[in-house]
């Protein structure tokens, strides 16, 4: 027996969600307990880009979403990266530090991308283009950010060329 269509969508989305509360959680609980670690430290970034990458792609697999936004997101997400370890390797990592900009571009990106794998309407609400309207304003966000991080480290990068 399998699975149609409206049930691939519904456990993509369910496992998405959940990968994405989880992580939410866990990040808010060990700032809660100071309980963090060099190995979180680097392992939270790296799980949440792996995840947000395999929606994108998947996605994009399936024409849900245009290529062009996929490239702004999983490039931006390896140039920051990128940036974040050299400007730690320079002892700056602060500078590039997470901002509230790139926490609401994470949400915004999270609720878009779940609600374009779901592809039904809830309720009233019609998810799939709703999703496509917050993963575009996440795009946005995303360019944004990027620029915010790169002025940030800018004087770093020109003194190190």
């Amino acid at each position: 027996m399998g699975l149609d269509r409206q049930d691939i969508n519904l456990l993509a989305t369910v496992v998405f969600v959940v990968a994405a509360v989880t992580d939410w959680l866990d990040g808010w609980l060990a700032r809660m307990w100071n309980q963090t670690s060099a190995f979180g430290a680097f392992l939270d970034p790296v799980a949440d880009k792996l995840m947000v990458c395999a929606a994108l792609v998947a996605l994009i697999d399936h024409d849900r979403v245009g290529p062009l936004v996929g490239f702004i997101i999983i490039g931006r997400e390896i140039t920051i990266s990128a940036l974040r370890e050299w400007m730690a390797e320079i002892g700056k990592r602060t500078k590039v530090a997470v901002s509230p900009l790139g926490k609401i571009k994470t949400i915004v990106q999270m609720v878009g991308l779940s609600m374009m794998l779901i592809r039904w309407d809830v309720w009233f609400l019609p998810t799939y283009q709703v999703g496509v309207i917050l993963t575009a304003i996440a795009a946005v966000l995303t360019l944004v950010s990027a620029i915010d991080y790169l002025r940030a480290a800018w004087p770093d990068l020109r003194g190190h060329a």
